[in-house]
């Protein structure tokens, strides 16, 4: 493994242990627990979610194998204006705004506010435009090795985008204060 992929993984490191760190603390320190979390998400469609984001995780393993596993960062070109190290911005943007998620939502069940509002709405756009880059990075990929690990890599970010853009970014946040 390159610098480069050391860096990546370092980034993933950090940001990983933020978002499941502040999930253990958010959910333990929340009286409700994580029901309270759903907000006004419907019962009906939790199982949902819940598939979804197993799904969306079996991507994120998908799209990280891939990346660096597969990809050589050296011969790396993303739409012939950026290299290897473009990841590094979409992974932070994916994962430290991704840690700011569950404190603010739970700072809003215990004392709703718009402002606090806006920042949740804020984090989720981040992480989804930033799933969208990744999907964008990956389909415009030159020096790619194609195969059946790139296109798993291309449907398990598409899928991941799908959730954090589209699921989290407008349909939670719709539902939970409906």
């Amino acid at each position: 493994m390159g610098m480069q992929q050391i860096i990546l993984l370092i980034i993933n490191v950090i940001g990983g242990a933020a978002v499941i760190g502040s999930y253990i603390f958010g959910l333990g320190g929340q009286s409700g627990g994580a029901n309270v979390l759903w907000g006004g998400v419907p019962a009906n469609i939790r199982p949902l979610y819940t598939v979804s984001m197993i799904l969306s995780a079996l991507g994120y393993f998908a799209f990280l194998y891939y990346i660096f596993f597969r990809l050589d960062p050296a011969q790396t070109s993303i739409a012939g204006v950026a290299g290897f190290t473009l990841f590094y911005v979409i992974f932070f943007f994916m994962l430290i705004p991704s840690a700011f998620w569950m404190p603010l939502t739970n700072l809003y069940v215990t004392s709703p506010g718009t402002g606090i509002w806006i920042w949740i709405r804020v984090v989720l756009a981040l992480v989804g435009l930033a799933s969208i880059a990744l999907v964008w990075a990956l389909l415009t990929l030159q020096g790619k090795v194609p195969g059946i690990s790139y296109w798993l890599a291309v449907v398990g970010s598409a899928y991941f985008a799908f959730h954090t853009a589209i699921l989290d970014a407008v349909v939670w946040a719709w539902l939970f204060r409906g």
